[in-house]
């Protein structure tokens, strides 16, 4: 008997970068990436790591909502949550802007009226306690994850310049880089692609929200594993 339902994939993501990343790291031959997911927002719900913790991957899941983290909280309870946002080693805490839509809540003051420009709304402003990039990860893992997804609404660059490539590169990065206005080839955009190069990482895949970045030693030296290459696929 057919049973389409076992070749279809499931996607968490906004617009299928979870599929992607999957893709990337079969390719790369690792079972169970660690991941650091900044910016979390929801445990699956535009999720770029919930396909790969159903799949027994585990990481950092960091999200400066309190509302949102605790959903995060709930249903992820093999990851690391963390309620706090990521700033420089000096800052302590910084305002955030509790925004409707909550997809757009983010801590830049510049992107919060710019979409309030757009029609949308502030709700809120709190306070919420920043923590070093660097020091998560050297707290929470000791070395470098697999994988960092970034989605921050304005400030995806300033965390990206933040991180120690020396100490903790990560294979892969999924990074949002469409500007408030839905504009894809943009000032941050050019700048994440041009540092990213300048680090030696490839653009693998641009979905015109997120472009997915990996390293490039790492990619042109892969040892392809495809999980059914020596099976021939039944009808």
């Amino acid at each position: 008997m057919f049973k389409k339902n076992r070749y279809k994939k499931i996607s968490y993501s906004q617009s299928g970068e979870d599929l992607i990343i999957d893709f990337i790291f079969q390719s790369i031959a690792i079972a169970y990436p660690v991941y650091v997911d900044i910016g979390a927002h929801h445990p699956f719900y535009l999720s770029n790591t919930a396909l790969l913790y159903e799949q027994g991957a585990r990481g950092i899941c960091i999200e400066p909502d309190p509302a949102l983290f605790k959903g995060i909280q709930r249903k992820r309870k093999q990851d690391i949550c963390l309620n706090v946002g990521i700033g420089g080693s000096e800052e302590q805490e910084a305002d955030f802007y509790l925004m409707t839509p909550p997809t757009l809540n983010t801590f830049s003051k510049e992107e919060a009226y710019k979409y309030k420009s757009y029609g949308y709304s502030i709700n809120k402003i709190i306070k919420v306690p920043l923590k070093n990039i660097n020091f998560i990860i050297d707290e929470y893992l000791g070395k470098a994850p697999d994988f960092v997804s970034i989605d921050v609404e304005g400030l995806d660059f300033e965390i990206l310049r933040g991180m120690d490539f020396e100490r903790y590169r990560p294979k892969v990065i999924c990074i949002e880089t469409v500007s408030a206005s839905g504009e894809r080839d943009n000032e941050i955009s050019r700048n994440i692609k041009r540092y990213l190069i300048e680090k030696k990482f490839i653009e693998h895949s641009n979905t015109h929200i997120n472009t997915i970045y990996v390293d490039e030693k790492i990619w042109e030296s892969r040892a392809w594993k495809i999980r059914s290459s020596n099976k021939i696929v039944s009808l």
